[in-house]
């Protein structure tokens, strides 16, 4: 028997059993859609993710008070004394600019709208360290630093909520924690990152956020520093210039440092890697659902064989041969699983552009990304679905005997 007539007559006892065949069909199509749009929301979710940090800039360092285990007890605190000794170019070739920050949390409000948003006191420094843009007004300069004043740049999502759109409203006077300030402008959108969204945030000078809004123990403590080392290719050896500048400062034992210097490509491995966690556990759960489809194969396959049992018989006594009979059912199988895979890969297509569509609906910066790696495992994961699950009712068929098979009711 040639592959040919296999498929033919393969095809020919499936459409025999049209309700019976489609059910199982649908089994593997909802497997295979699963996968598929499983893997591209996870993929999805690692390009925004890894796209939004990369936006703050790759040549970007963070300097945070403390380790990241937290076995320090009570780490000295970060210093303008330290900021200045980071921002020696002699000390620290590699590094371009060094901008100290308070943080905290405030509540911005304009005409009984009000907005919880992330605080930040900055120096002139910190728009240039952290790669930001403003969308209209102008940014905070050293007079404002100087003369303490009460000026704000507010990101887009918090002047969207108070003011019902984020354009025009530089000029405006906004309360923060119930004091007055000016709206000196909006900063650009950056979405997430790891500070939670960038774009709800209310910058205001250094020294205005010390005096008034963000008090520490002592006048020249900081939150946290903001360096931008040269270039990208710089920052390793940033990183280690800063660790060494500190670690000298601090007087801090050998393996015991007091402080944490974080790069954009530790949050991009970070974010790669809890995303990829994420891909595999969507996968898996979808994998299930496959699984499931191939069981369903088995168990229309085994009913198939019981129903044709004097069909088997009556070959055999013609001369087929127990291969004859094993590959006949084996391509019954692997035709239902394939057939399933083709059309689950279109409906897991279709999955992932309504997820997109329902993104781009809301606002979201969200696309799943469905990648031909995804529809080659899910097509290939099927096929052997459906040999594995087909292999057992198949082998049942070969190993009948004619005259048992011919005598079956």
């Amino acid at each position: 028997m040639n592959l040919a007539q296999t498929i033919f007559e393969a095809l020919e006892s499936l459409n025999g059993n049209k309700m019976r065949s489609g059910l199982t069909v649908l089994g593997i199509v909802i497997g295979v859609a699963a996968v598929i749009a499983m893997l591209a929301v996870g993929r999805g979710a690692e390009a925004s993710i890894t796209g939004s940090i990369s936006g703050i800039g790759t040549n970007l360092l963070f300097v945070f008070r403390g380790d990241m285990n937290g076995s320090i007890r009570n780490p000295k605190p970060l210093t303008l004394g330290d900021v200045d000794a980071l921002a020696d170019k002699f000390a620290v070739p590699s590094v371009e600019a060094v901008a100290p920050a308070l943080q905290g949390s405030a509540v911005v409000s304009f005409g009984g709208e009000q907005v919880s948003a992330e605080l930040y006191g900055v120096t002139p420094e910190y728009f240039s360290a952290r790669n930001y843009l403003i969308t209209e007004g102008e940014y905070i300069v050293e007079e404002h630093l100087l003369g303490r004043a009460s000026v704000v740049l507010l990101g887009p999502d918090v002047a969207e909520e108070i003011f019902g759109h984020s354009d025009g409203v530089t000029g405006e006077t906004v309360r923060i924690e119930g004091q007055p300030f000016r709206v000196l402008g909006v900063l650009e959108s950056k979405g997430g990152g790891m500070f939670g969204s960038q774009d709800r945030v209310a910058v205001i000078p250094f020294t205005t956020a010390q005096a008034r809004l963000i008090r520490r123990s002592t006048n020249d403590r900081v939150d946290i520093i903001f360096i931008q080392a040269v270039d990208s290719e710089s920052v390793p050896q940033a990183s280690e210039e800063i660790a060494q500048i500190l670690r000298t400062r601090h007087r801090t034992p050998i393996g015991a440092d007091d402080f944490t210097v974080f790069t954009q490509e530790d949050m991009l491995n970070t974010a790669s890697s809890i995303t990829g966690i994420l891909t595999i556990f969507l996968g898996g759960i979808a994998a299930i659902s496959l699984l499931v489809g191939g069981i369903g194969i088995m168990n229309i396959m085994l009913v198939s064989v019981t129903e044709r049992t004097r069909e088997i018989g009556l070959r055999k006594a013609l001369g087929a041969r127990k291969r004859d009979i094993l590959i006949q059912f084996l391509t019954e199988s692997s035709l239902l699983s394939l057939i399933g895979g083709i059309v689950g890969i279109g409906f897991g297509w279709f999955i992932a552009f309504i997820v997109r569509q329902i993104a781009v609906a809301t606002g979201t910066d969200f696309s799943p990304v469905i990648g031909a790696d995804a529809i080659l495992l899910a097509t290939l994961f099927s096929a052997a679905v459906g040999l594995f699950f087909g292999i057992y009712p198949a082998s049942r068929a070969a190993n009948l005997e004619p005259v048992e098979a011919l005598r079956y009711e």
